[in-house]
This record gives structure tokens, sequence and C-alpha cells, in this order.
């Protein structure tokens, strides 16, 4: 978890999901799940959010929801797509293992820095990953949103 301090230096809109995300907690030892969230809530940052599912056996990812803003950064609709078919590169990058980390321990991750190869309008991302499980323990979905610059 992200201390009140460490988030004060995140983008605004990564803040508000991040919050978001703990304010929907069913309880401090359950993670929230898909029927938690409530796109009523955060419209403001709907532009900037995608989803992905969470398949194991073996573990894929695949973009459930793809952000209008993500269209531009990345020029085209990756809704639906396995992200590993979508970007072949995806298993051997660098963020990968964010992922794998996020669906085995259930905790979020952050990341500002340098933009990846498939992001070619921008220089710098600022992207917080969400676990969403459906049985409270168990990442099935992990809600996202990215900023670019």
């Amino acid at each position: 978890m992200y201390s009140k301090q460490e988030r004060l230096a995140w983008d605004a809109k990564n803040r508000a999901l991040y919050e978001y995300w703990l304010s929907i907690h069913p309880d401090s030892d359950t993670l929230p799940g898909r029927q938690h969230l409530d796109p009523i809530d955060i419209p403001s940052l709907l532009p900037n959010v995608w989803l992905v599912d969470v398949v194991k056996d073996p573990v894929r990812f695949r973009f459930r929801l793809f952000g209008t803003a993500h269209y531009g950064a990345m020029d085209r609709d990756c809704t639906g797509m396995w992200i590993d078919e979508a970007f072949p590169s995806f298993p051997g990058s660098e963020v990968y293992s964010d992922y794998i980390n996020l669906i085995e321990n259930g905790v979020p991750s952050y990341r500002k820095g340098p933009a990846s190869f498939h992001i070619p309008n921008y220089k710098t991302i600022e992207r917080i990953m969400l676990p969403l499980a459906e049985n409270g323990t168990d990442v099935n979905m992990i809600l996202a949103l990215t900023v670019y610059f």
C-alpha cells in the first residue's frame, strides 16, 4: 500500500483512482471485486481507465476496457485483445513482472517513467494498477489508469 505522503507526488487522476479503490474495499482483509466498482463514481477518470481480465493456467491478460485516452496514445483500440497478442514482446518486458506480482500478492503497482515502445506519441507515463478479486482474495481483474505526458 502507498502512504498519503507518497501519493502526494502522483498525478491527481492516479491518486483519485487509488483512493476510490481503497474506499470500495468490503473490509480491511478483503480485496474489492468488479462488483464493487461503479463507473458512475469516477466519470472524470474513465478516459484514462483500463480494465484487464486475468486468466490463469496459463496466466494471460486481456484488455476488457480501454479508455479513449489510450486510443491516441497507442493509435488503436485494444479492447478485447490479449495483451501478448497486442504487444508480442509483453511477456518478456519489464512491466510483465508488475502484472505477475500484482496477481500473486494482491498488491497495487505504481510506475512513473519512460513510455514503453508501444506508446509512440509520449515520452513519459504514470500509471496505477489495482487488483480486483471477485471472491475477495484471488485476483481475477486489474483496474488501472494511465496518464500520458
